[in-house]
């Protein structure tokens, strides 16, 4: 009896034991993993030079508004730097008023909303004191002191300096106030624990402010602050980790962001923008559409008419700049992008069943035509867009549900949503002879896909 007591307390030692070595095992990978998570690069760490302070950089302040609003005051001030920031767009609800929130972020777990920013005191920011307003934007923490999620890009907006965020303040409180609670996020636990998001901007938002590069001109460095300070490009640009941080190992890589493709804007000659001209690049920003290479849509759409094409001539072209310096990387997307289509419905690609053909001919050829090349407008160009070149077709598919319209072209051409119209079997059956007549690879989209697809973008 003894002896088996004995063995048994031998057994739960090693055991006990067992445990231990594996809990600390654990505990190293852990500690491994946040290591390797929180050594991510910084935005402009892939650029030589040396990083100073912003006092001590010797050009031009490359912060602020361009030179035309130098002598302008504060609240004009403020409302460029809300468009250049592209407020807007993220804090206005289908249908809303804009500033007062409403949009939906819909997350693998769960739903959040933006917030009302308009000077409504009980539900936007009419109370807000300065140094509240500066935590909210640069460090994500609420006029309460809760956590606020990455939706709101304050791991890039702190990089905005106090006199910025103060100026965007200012012309926010000049709007109409509106009484517009916020719907209250649904999430799963432990995502719905908001002092987690402490923890997480610790390791993955440390707000440090935006360090000029001092062997970069000043065109450089006003388009990286621009860039990543202001329009928050990586955001979407750039692959996430799996703690949902930004990582800049992949930097402008290309990513999917609510439910949209943002594709590759490194150098990468045959999956990204390399061999785009400058040209290109300005007419894209400004009017939302470069010959031969595609017209912006969705979420960039938004960004094109929102806030892009309303930017000063010189600082469109002082983000270029940047965007270019960034070095190559290539992403699984087909390298050659197909030529025009066959002009004869009779030539090119078929579908297995005739639906998608059907479809297209019923409520597409008119606009973008056999060939893909358009008839009404260049921005109903199909062929040489890099949408239609993606297997995924989530962009065309996104496309065909919630419709576009190009307001920074002038309104010239309004596409029409189908989402209400057509079935996900339909959208399915459509977006797969669209890459397979205009694209280099047929996409193999499913009923499925569209209604996952639906649900990421909000619809």
């Amino acid at each position: 009896m003894m002896r088996s007591a004995v063995s048994w307390f031998e057994r739960l030692g090693r055991t006990r034991q067992i445990l231990a070595i594996a809990g600390a095992a654990a505990l190293v990978v852990l500690l491994a993993a946040a290591a390797w998570l929180v050594g991510v690069p910084g935005a402009m760490d892939f650029a030589d030079g040396r990083k100073v302070a912003l006092a001590d950089y010797p050009g031009a302040d490359p912060t602020g508004v361009p030179a035309a609003l130098a002598g302008a005051g504060l609240v004009e001030r403020g409302e460029y730097l809300a468009r250049a920031a592209d407020c807007v767009v993220c804090h206005t609800g289908p249908g809303g008023v804009p500033y007062a929130g409403g949009f939906a972020f819909t997350l693998p777990f769960g739903t959040i909303y933006s917030t009302n920013i308009t000077p409504d005191e009980e539900t936007g920011i009419g109370q807000y004191t300065d140094a509240q307003f500066l935590a909210a934007v640069q460090r994500g923490v609420g006029r309460h002191g809760e956590g606020l999620y990455p939706a709101m890009p304050y791991t890039s907006y702190g990089y905005m300096t106090d006199a910025d965020i103060l100026a965007i303040k200012a012309y926010l409180l000049t709007l109409e106030p509106v009484r517009a609670p916020s719907p209250e996020a649904r999430l799963a636990f432990p995502f719905n624990q908001r002092w987690l998001m402490h923890v997480w901007s610790a390791m993955f938002a440390p707000h440090k402010g935006f360090m000029p590069n001092a062997e970069k001109s000043a065109e450089w460095n006003r388009g990286a602050y621009l860039a990543e300070a202001l329009a928050h490009c990586g955001e979407c640009h750039t692959p996430r980790n799996l703690v949902f941080a930004i990582d800049n190992r992949a930097k402008f890589k290309g990513a999917v962001a609510a439910g949209w493709r943002a594709y590759n804007i490194t150098q990468d000659r045959k999956t990204g923008i390399g061999d785009w001209s400058e040209a290109d690049l300005l007419s894209y920003l400004s009017t939302g559409h470069a010959p031969g290479r595609g017209t912006a849509s969705g979420p960039m759409g938004e960004a094109i008419d929102e806030s892009f094409s309303l930017l000063a001539p010189e600082d469109r072209r002082a983000l270029v700049a940047y965007v270019r310096s960034v070095p190559a990387k290539s992403s699984a997307l087909p390298a050659s992008l197909a030529p025009a289509a066959p002009a004869s419905h009779r030539l090119g690609a078929e579908t297995a069943d005739a639906l998608g053909k059907t479809l297209f001919e019923g409520a597409c050829v008119s606009c973008h035509a056999w060939t893909g090349e358009g008839t009404l407008s260049p921005l109903a160009t199909l062929t040489g867009a890099r949408a239609v070149n993606d297997p995924s077709a989530i962009n065309v598919v996104q496309a065909i549900v919630s419709g576009d319209h190009r307001a920074a072209a002038g309104g010239i051409i309004s596409m029409p949503a189908f989402g209400g119209a057509y079935s996900d079997t339909e959208i399915a059956a459509l977006a797969n002879y669209v890459t397979a007549r205009f694209g280099a690879a047929p996409s193999r989209v499913t009923e499925k896909d569209v209604a996952s697809l639906r649900r990421q973008a909000g619809g």
